[in-house]
């Protein structure tokens, strides 16, 4: 019998509880340990891990004590945006195969040093855009394929302001471009196979500096690729609390051949109370009769069987670099006022 993959998840917030969820009943896999920015949040986790059946992770006080556990093989990055660079060079030079949430680094310079630590220490990496894993965006991509170039993309991603107050208690520290567009710049640039070479964004402040949050409402970039593809990304974080879902998110592609639109306002599911109407999340993060579902599961698992196998993941960390390059422009764009030209991509794995 296999060996389980023994996993470490460093970070106790909703995306360490996400992980640990999709990883509880997962066969071949155990979580190990665990660590958080306090020792009570870490200890909640390992509660909730052992609510689910499993065994109770060992429980550290901080990121290093969990890379120096001999029970662990493998670790997922669940922390705020700007400490994930240099937990994955730490993960990678312990020799632990590494999954980090996206955004993979918050600067080109980060984003090379990661990615240079995990090709040189010869483990597996992945960013976490699972948004890959949704069957439309899946079926996306092969339609795409027949279309010929895309002339024009959009994409949205605009959050409650649930979120950018009370879900994270680190938006000051981030924008909602690297927190919501960083999943619709991976996923257009792998719709339409090309990459982004140009970039102008606009931003606004108000609501959230009113509440003591530096950082933009609302952020536009607008993004020209190597074919010639034009496309926005808009991202947002202040709707208000009633609206009936945490995000509401679409992308359009017109292409030479064809049309694509990708609307995941309505997953199939509405539900009506007296106090309002709301549209369940179905697609990405569920549990079906007990048993984690979706697309969320569908790319931890896919990155398990890489740690297993060697096999480089479908989301190469070349192209999350990308992603980063993207949006570390977009920033200095929304700095300056000026188009700003992407940084070179990085060398493909192949």
């Amino acid at each position: 019998m296999t060996a389980p993959l023994r996993i470490g998840i460093v970070g106790a917030g909703i995306m360490g509880r996400g992980n640990a969820v999709a990883l509880s009943r997962e066969p071949g896999v155990a979580i190990t340990a665990c660590v958080s920015r306090t020792r009570a949040s870490a200890e909640r986790l390992a509660d909730e891990i052992t609510g689910r059946g499993a065994p109770r992770p060992r429980v550290h006080d901080h990121p290093q004590d969990l890379l120096a556990d001999d029970d662990v093989d493998a670790v997922v990055i669940t922390t705020p945006d700007h400490q994930h660079a240099e937990l994955v060079v730490a993960a990678a030079e312990a020799g632990r195969h590494v999954l980090v949430e996206k955004p993979f680094a918050t600067s080109v310079e980060d984003a090379d040093r990661a990615l240079a630590a995990v090709r040189s220490a010869g483990v597996i990496g992945m960013c976490l855009f699972n948004h890959r894993w949704v069957p439309a965006y899946a079926q996306a991509y092969d339609e795409l394929g027949t279309m010929g170039d895309a002339a024009v993309a959009y994409a949205r991603k605009n959050d409650t302001i649930s979120v950018s107050t009370e879900m994270i208690n680190w938006a000051g520290h981030t924008t909602s471009a690297w927190f919501l567009s960083s999943h619709d710049i991976d996923l257009v640039s792998w719709l339409i196979r090309d990459r982004v070479v140009r970039v102008f964004a606009t931003g606004r402040w108000g609501v959230l500096r009113g509440r003591g949050i530096d950082t933009p409402d609302a952020i536009q970039i607008h993004a020209e690729y190597a074919r010639g593809t034009v496309a926005t990304f808009e991202s947002a974080w202040i709707s208000p609390a009633s609206f009936p879902t945490p995000v509401d998110s679409y992308i359009g592609i017109v292409a030479d051949g064809g049309v694509i639109q990708l609307d995941r306002q309505a997953e199939n599911l509405v539900v009506s109370r007296p106090e309002g109407l709301s549209y369940p999340r179905t697609l990405l993060q569920r549990v079906v009769h007990g048993v984690p579902a979706g697309a969320y599961r569908d790319a931890i698992v896919h990155w398990i069987e890489c740690c297993r196998t060697g096999t480089e993941p479908l989301v190469s960390l070349e192209s999350s670099r990308d992603v980063t390059a993207v949006l570390a422009a977009a920033h200095e764009s929304l700095r300056t006022r000026q188009p700003v030209d992407v940084p070179a991509p990085a060398e493909p794995v192949r």
